[in-house]
């Protein structure tokens, strides 16, 4: 009786372990599904989250020709990570401290040749007055009644150049003068008659050097002397008449502009000569 009811009951009980075997097998194959799943889905986020790289495309290196020694495979390679810039190598640019390799002063140089001469700027102010000159020589002497006359004839022997904006001219030989009215310490004539005086003025030029002299009455030019630079010297000459008061001067002055200016003479024979003279005098 117990063998008829034990088999039925064996019978079972192994079909029920057969069945739960498998509800295992079932549940881990569950439980390695889930973990599949949440491993792609983690993947694809991160791919997400990141840039694409392109895949490095390895190009062919020609190693040799038919003439050419065969290329090593490390020169190549550095070749080839020297173009890519993830390898490039930062440029250092060294200095250097100029003062380390700075030298002993060497000596002077020679002058160099004068520059060219500026534009004519402006005429400055007037400077101040110079200090009082000492006192002059007594005059001739005087005469009972004023002689209505005055005349003078002055030269100079030595060349002139005008090394200043403007430069008296003085002179060195006497003709005629008389009365001493005109005085040859300042080159200046000075009016003791009031009257109509004729005045010229002769130079001779220099070759290739600009002429130009201002006949001067007190401290106005009234008339101009001038002559062109030249390959050949020329006289030239300037007269005119003035009417002057008792104490007025007239002189001659140099003039100088861009150019080089000057007058000619010689020791031996006079080229400059200021002539003047009385022609009518104011009161008769």
């Amino acid at each position: 009786m117990n063998d008829i009811v034990g088999e039925p009951y064996q019978g079972i009980k192994e079909n029920l372990q057969v069945i739960y075997k498998k509800l295992a097998l079932l549940k881990m194959s569950a439980l390695f599904l889930l973990l599949l799943v949440s491993t792609a889905n983690v993947g694809a986020v991160l791919e997400e989250g990141q840039p694409r790289r392109e895949p490095r495309r390895l190009s062919c290196v020609r190693c040799c020709g038919p003439s050419e020694q065969p290329v090593s495979i490390v020169s190549s390679r550095y070749t080839r990570m020297s173009s890519d810039p993830a390898y490039s190598v930062p440029k250092v640019q060294p200095t250097i401290d100029i003062t380390i390799l700075k030298g002993e002063k060497g000596e002077m140089g020679q002058k160099g040749n004068p520059g060219a001469v500026g534009k004519e700027g402006e005429r400055g102010l007037r400077g101040y007055n110079g200090r009082k000159g000492q006192k002059g020589q007594p005059g001739p002497q005087g005469h009972s009644c004023k002689q209505l006359y005055a005349a003078f004839s002055v030269g100079r022997r030595k060349p002139l150049h005008s090394s200043d904006y403007f430069q008296h001219v003085t002179f060195d030989t006497e003709f005629v003068n008389l009365y001493k009215h005109f005085n040859m310490f300042s080159g200046k004539f000075f009016c003791y008659v009031a009257g109509i005086y004729y005045f010229s003025l002769n130079v001779h030029t220099w070759n290739f050097k600009e002429t130009y002299l201002h006949l001067m009455k007190n401290e106005k030019e009234v008339a101009i002397l001038y002559a062109q630079p030249s390959d050949r010297s020329i006289m030239q000459s300037q007269s005119l008449m003035l009417d002057l008061q008792e104490g007025e001067e007239v002189w001659v002055r140099m003039f100088k502009r861009e150019r080089e200016n000057a007058i000619y003479s010689e020791e031996s024979d006079v080229y400059i000569i200021f002539n003047g003279h009385l022609i009518k005098p104011a009161i008769e």
